[in-house]
């Protein structure tokens, strides 16, 4: 199709650019969607309540992390057709009386949502910097009676900011947990940052199967074979989804003076999908 043909036809269909690449709503081949957030409404406003809570305070968070979680629209907003989680450097006083220097938004969806097996699929830009923490995960819905890492953690995708190019996909239970954890990375080719556009972070999880994809891209296929010895394979049961942006910690280290704030996560959609079949 030559361009001005392209042209005419956005003046007369009225369309107006997609934020990056665009974003297919159809279901990939052998899934059905069945639970969904497009994060469509009005700029400025607060996340749909009816599916997303907040984690709240501060603590580390057991990871020595820096940022006071809250659940205030200057941390987390509705902006362009996407959720915003915004991490700011400021002093904050949350309601553990504890000041901190730096606040930030962890969203969930326990109690509200959570499935055993299936596609969990979101659309993000990430932020970028020296500290700086994004993840899209999911953690067992029995948390509160089995306990971490009993109850099993899925990280579909997180970075440290330190590796522009890099994220990793890992998964956490008894005996693999923490800096143990079973884990592979992905690398975007030639020189590209994933802060600098949208990607489509997703896990396939099925009964003894857990598939790790980048745009598409399966880079990583973890079976039970991949545990160590004498530990046992906790996927198998409902989790629910996380997203969040944290601040400093063991692992991306702290903020420095090459870091820029206020640094934003930006999520075009997260998707769940069963097995059509």
């Amino acid at each position: 199709m030559g361009t001005l043909t392209v042209l005419l036809f956005a003046i007369i269909c009225g369309s107006t650019p997609l934020k990056s690449s665009t974003a297919s709503a159809g279901n990939p081949a052998g899934w059905r969607l069945v639970w969904s957030d497009e994060f469509n409404g009005s700029t400025g406003s607060a996340v749909d309540s009816t599916k997303w809570s907040f984690d709240i305070g501060g603590n580390g968070w057991g990871n020595n992390e820096l940022e006071t979680y809250t659940s205030r629209t200057a941390n987390a907003h509705l902006e362009d057709g996407s959720l915003v989680i915004n991490a700011i450097k400021e002093t904050f006083t949350g309601a553990d009386k504890i000041s901190r220097n730096y606040t930030s938004a962890r969203l969930l969806t326990k109690n509200k949502f959570s499935q055993a097996y299936g596609r969990f699929e979101a659309r993000i830009r990430i932020p970028y910097g020296q500290g700086m923490w994004p993840a899209f995960w999911l953690l067992g819905a029995n948390i509160n009676t089995a306990h971490w890492p009993n109850c099993g953690e899925i990280d579909i995708m997180e970075n440290i900011g330190k590796e522009p190019a890099i994220v990793h996909g890992t998964f956490h239970g008894p005996g693999y947990s923490g800096s143990g954890g079973v884990s592979a990375a992905y690398n975007l080719p030639n020189s590209q940052k994933f802060s600098d556009d949208f990607h489509t972070f997703a896990v396939e999880w099925e009964p003894n199967v857990i598939r790790f994809y980048v745009d598409g891209l399966l880079y990583k296929t973890r079976t039970p074979a991949d545990l160590p010895a004498s530990t046992s394979w906790v996927f198998d049961h409902p989790f629910f989804i996380i997203l969040n942006v944290a601040v400093g910690g063991g692992w991306p280290g702290n903020p420095d003076a090459t870091t820029v704030f206020p640094q934003q996560m930006q999520v075009d959609y997260v998707r769940v999908y069963q097995r059509a079949t």
